[in-house]
């Protein structure tokens, strides 16, 4: 059994199928190169712990191997005598590749990758419209995703029989860079998502937009590596507002896998294909504003709020993270992909699809009915969604101390705060009412040379 993003033994088809196959079963984890060298310290040391947390599950019995899965995976097989190698299918643009090429290395050697579920309650490419073409809008495809339906969770083995004296390579001890850290685990998880559905769920649809309160779930990083299935979270769902709503997180998350799945070039590159002539801001300038935005120094409390917390916790409230970009596009004009690639860094739950798109559905550039023309306002969102500031204050200690009316907007009363001494908060980097007006001129005259 080779584990990849299935990092449980509940509601583990492929586990299931493994054990039931075989009279042991060797429980496997690859450390990939083309996937560990990428990845930003916050994930490979949630990964470790992940990985620690299932070795601890199986007893002890977990085998970890570094290198290139097509000739490590192979290779085990070989020196075990193993017929059948199981794992849950990968949707990826790297996966589907990678497990080609081990796919074909087994069979060189007769023997087989035997796939059995995946990481989705519904695998990308099984949503449909009427015309047999995958949908490029979320409402739609979430409607059809809810019609096509999944199974329930499939049962924890009871007394799994793991193969004994196989050798293991040492898993590393990663540092993470954030301060705060997730707990690992599939019991981790499962503790997480009973709390959020005890506490959190009835009020979600309302407090999820709230990043000065604890109303999200905190799930992500544990869906990312799988020590909780989807599948495990929408068997518990109901039909109040909030259940609703939390599982049309649950379909975001499936529709971007879905997209990627039919378009894998849109994690490195525009959707929308046309929209890669936007002019964008190049030079010496764009990089110092660049890397105000990434230090969270431009001046506008709510962004500056969520690139601190990045750093911090690895993590980032989702409507914040909507905020902090559209800043790095809509205001500064820089290319999406600077940002996405400064969030998979940091992010303790950087998913390749989720974050790209996510990005690109704020950029303009993605799946979206009405693309370019959403340009999230700092300050009203700000004054929305943290009224009473607790977020900021959180974040921001330079401007803790005022009120509830002016700490939005510090510029406006503090001039104190600005005069260039350690520690103070620097004003706004540019004006957003002008680089709005700024942004929709350029899409507009890219429109035009389309049309001309």
């Amino acid at each position: 059994m080779w584990f990849r993003r299935d990092l449980r033994l509940s509601d583990n088809p492929a586990l299931v199928e493994a054990l039931r196959t075989g009279d042991e079963v060797v429980p496997l984890f690859v450390i990939d190169p083309a996937l560990w060298d990428p990845a930003g310290e916050n994930r490979r040391a949630f990964l470790v712990g992940c990985l620690r947390a299932l070795d601890q599950d199986m007893g002890g019995a977990l085998v970890v191997r570094h290198g290139d899965p097509a000739e490590v995976v192979p290779a085990l097989a070989r020196d075990l005598d193993a017929r059948s190698v199981f794992v849950a299918a990968d949707f990826g643009p790297y996966g589907r590749r990678r497990d080609e090429a081990v796919a074909a290395a087994l069979a060189a050697d007769d023997r087989e990758l035997v796939c059995e579920g995946s990481s989705y309650a519904v695998e990308p490419g099984t949503v449909l419209n009427k015309e047999g073409e995958p949908y490029k809008v979320f409402t739609p495809f979430s409607k059809a995703w809810r019609q096509v339906g999944w199974p329930g969770p499939v049962p924890r083995p009871s007394d799994p029989s793991w193969a004994s004296g196989v050798d293991s390579d040492e898993l590393p001890d990663v540092e993470p860079t954030a301060d705060e850290m997730p707990d690992p685990g599939e019991e981790a998880a499962g503790r997480r998502l009973d709390n959020f559905l005890r506490t959190h769920v009835e009020r979600y649809a309302d407090r999820r937009n709230l990043p000065g309160e604890p109303g999200t779930s905190g799930l992500s990083p544990h869906l990312k590596w799988g020590c909780l299935h989807p599948r495990q979270i929408l068997s518990r769902l109901g039909d109040t507002k909030g259940e609703s709503v939390f599982a049309s997180e649950v379909a975001w998350r499936e529709f971007y896998a879905d997209v990627l799945f039919h378009h894998p070039g849109s994690a490195r590159a525009a959707f929308q294909e046309h929209m890669s002539a936007m002019e964008l801001d190049e030079g010496p300038e764009t990089d110092e504003a660049f890397a105000a935005w990434v230090e969270g120094r431009t001046g506008y409390p709510i962004v500056d709020a969520g690139m601190r917390q990045l750093r911090a916790e690895g993590w980032m409230h989702n409507r914040v993270r909507m905020i902090a970009a559209s800043f790095l596009v809509k205001d500064l004009h820089l290319d999406w992909t600077r940002g996405a690639r400064v969030f998979m860094e940091h992010l303790v739950d950087g998913d390749l699809a989720s974050n790209q798109h996510g990005w690109q559905w704020v950029a303009g550039t993605g799946t979206d009915a009405a693309p370019y023309f959403r340009v999230f306002n700092p300050i009203t969102q700000s004054k929305r969604f943290d009224p009473d500031g607790t977020y900021l204050r959180r974040w921001l200690p330079e401007i803790a101390h005022l009120d509830d009316s002016t700490i939005h907007e510090p510029w406006t009363v503090a001039a104190d705060l600005f005069d260039g001494g350690a520690g103070d908060y620097p004003p706004p980097m540019v004006d957003h009412d002008v680089e709005r007006k700024e942004a929709l001129a350029r899409y507009e005259e890219l429109r035009e040379r389309r049309e001309h």
